[in-house]
């Protein structure tokens, strides 16, 4: 404790003399083979969440949404034992600005009406949709363009680089959210070029669904013809060679049984002929039911054979996670917050992030982050585990139960630096101390 005031100390003394510094590591993690070794407290912006990275000559760039405020952080995190935050980028006013995609020197931000539960006032007015940003100056971004849904927003996006990004947009006539393909190839007039959805979220379209919505991204082969999609209670593979007509070429029905929003978003392992795909939990603390809605249905976290992408079959399911020894609940349900999976280190894409091999990376909520070697596909195992510890500040509204740690997003650099974010934190920097993990590309 006394050297945790000391460094805390000389990083508030180096403040005042205006040089950028690190935030000490907060004490009372629990792990298993990992250790933590850098934090930041993001500028005292707790709830960070979407993170993309970006290597620029000798410097290592993170940007980050925040889920109660409304705008953009960015960090040097060239020195990843001592994250620093460099600035704050405003946002439009009660508007969720939570994801955000970058490929070369474009990057593109979703705007989307925030919900009341999540702190959104209905009486106020807000943006939407996406804004197109030359960041070829990683520091001072230049507003390109901007593309509206003419409803209440997206939620997510993808974006491999290119002539298009994707998008979970919401839109005029329809239930939920659906796939949106957007043509940036001028970004100060983007427009939409292809559109897909399932039957039942159009208005006037039979049955009526109102359980069905698309959570995104889309992940795009690098030929640009495939699209693979969690979508609602499905995982499905489109033929997107025409990107104005996607056509099915497969898709695989979770839900009934599982649970929460029943694929939240599916990616292929490379030379597998595997992907995975994996629910958001939700209930918990996030929710009135409290516990009830934790168990109510297993959330779904497996691997999907697709040798025959035309018939693809469920493989495996992974292990659920389980408390470390001595925690005053015996499952994760009754900690307290909301238990399950929620993100993946997805944006493998892009050139700084570690590229997907044998070991799968999820955030859990509750359970923070789960690490799992995928080797053998019909036994995946978990290797390690890393739970922050309990918030000593509440930033939000939720859990409405009880301030616990929600662990949300995950991104795991070249260099083998594990990066996490939670909903009353800033953002952890991890290392895994097991057998399997790729070796560091980069320095």
């Amino acid at each position: 404790m006394k050297q945790q005031t000391v460094t805390m100390a000389l990083a508030c003394v180096l403040a005042t003399m205006g040089v950028a510094t690190g935030d000490p590591i907060p004490q009372g993690s629990a792990l298993s083979n990992m250790r933590a070794i850098g934090y930041t407290g993001v500028g005292g912006k707790g709830g960070a969440f979407k993170m993309v990275i970006r290597h620029v000559g000798d410097k290592w760039y993170m940007y980050t949404g925040h889920l109660w405020d409304s705008g953009w952080s960015i960090l040097d995190v060239t020195d990843a034992t001592n994250p620093k935050f460099v600035k704050f980028i405003e946002g439009p006013d009660n508007t969720n600005t939570i994801q955000m995609e970058i490929h070369g020197n474009t990057m593109i931000t979703a705007l989307q009406k925030r919900p009341q539960n999540w702190g959104g006032d209905p009486k106020r007015p807000n943006d939407e949709g996406a804004i197109i940003w030359d960041i070829s100056d990683p520091l001072n971004w230049k507003r390109l363009g901007q593309w509206k849904t003419g409803a209440n927003g997206i939620h997510r996006i993808g974006y491999p680089g290119g002539k298009y990004f994707n998008a979970a947009a919401t839109m005029p006539g329809f239930r939920g959210q659906i796939l949106v393909f957007v043509d940036i190839s001028d970004p100060k007039n983007p427009k939409e070029a292809g559109r897909w959805w399932m039957n039942g979220q159009k208005e006037g379209e039979t049955p009526e669904r109102r359980d069905i919505s698309f959570h995104g991204p889309a992940i795009i082969t690098d030929d640009g013809k495939k699209a693979y999609v969690g979508y609602g209670p499905e995982a499905a593979i489109l033929d997107i060679s025409d990107i104005a007509h996607p056509k099915v070429i497969s898709d695989l029905t979770f839900s009934p049984p599982f649970g929460g929003i029943p694929v939240h978003d599916i990616f292929p392992i490379p030379g597998r002929n595997l992907f995975y795909a994996h629910a958001e939990a939700t209930g918990g603390g996030d929710t009135d039911d409290g516990p009830l809605a934790c168990t109510a249905a297993l959330p779904l976290n497996a691997l999907v054979d697709i040798k025959d992408e035309a018939h693809p079959r469920l493989r495996s399911i992974f292990p659920t996670p389980e408390p470390p020894k001595g925690m005053p609940y015996t499952d994760f349900c009754n900690k307290g917050g909301r238990f399950g999976p929620h993100n993946t280190n997805l944006e493998y894409h892009l050139p700084d992030v570690e590229k997907q091999g044998n070991l799968i990376y999820t955030t859990y909520f509750n359970a923070g982050l789960r690490i799992y070697d995928i080797t053998d596909a019909t036994l995946p195992k978990e290797v390690a585990w890393f739970i922050p510890p309990t918030p000593v500040k509440r930033y939000g509204p939720l859990p409405y139960d009880k301030l616990v740690s929600e662990t949300e997003d995950v991104l795991v650099d070249t260099r083998g630096n594990i990066f996490i974010t939670d909903k009353h934190w800033g953002i952890f920097v991890l290392k895994y101390l097991g057998k399997g993990e790729p070796a560091p590309t980069a320095k």
